[in-house]
């Protein structure tokens, strides 16, 4: 019997759990901004990150002192796009409230399929280890 490794049970999910939680909040500081004069819309790609956070894993391991310990991640700050505007404003402020809002609540749902994903996951594993 092998024991259980977390990283090919879960996939990607952890990951991008962590980058929806972040762009989250980027999309949120622009919603908050949409009455700012001169305020910019900005926004990642969240494929291209996720992407970068497979290499990263792939290839960078932090030292751990026990061979039981779960690799830890680094925070980072991703290259943050300026969002073109659909129509310019006359104060300078490129926020569309349907645009960032459509992208926001794409991404609370994605969001919400990775941790339901890993929430069955979970379940599965301590039905498994139960022995149900």
């Amino acid at each position: 019997m092998s024991a259980i490794s977390f990283q090919n049970a879960l996939s990607i999910h952890p990951q991008a759990l962590l980058v929806r939680a972040e762009r989250s909040e980027v999309l949120a500081n622009n919603l908050a901004n949409a009455d700012t004069p001169g305020f910019k819309a900005r926004d990642f790609d969240f494929q291209a990150v996720l992407n970068g956070e497979v290499e990263k894993q792939r290839s960078l391991e932090m030292n751990t002192t026990d061979n039981r310990h779960i690799g830890g991640r680094v925070q980072e700050n991703y290259d943050l796009q300026y969002r073109w505007p659909t129509q310019p404003s006359i104060d300078g402020n490129t926020v569309d409230d349907n645009v960032e809002n459509a992208e926001f609540t794409k991404n609370a749902m994605a969001f919400n399929a990775s941790f339901e994903f890993l929430n069955r996951k979970f379940n599965g594993m301590t039905n498994a280890i139960r022995g149900e």
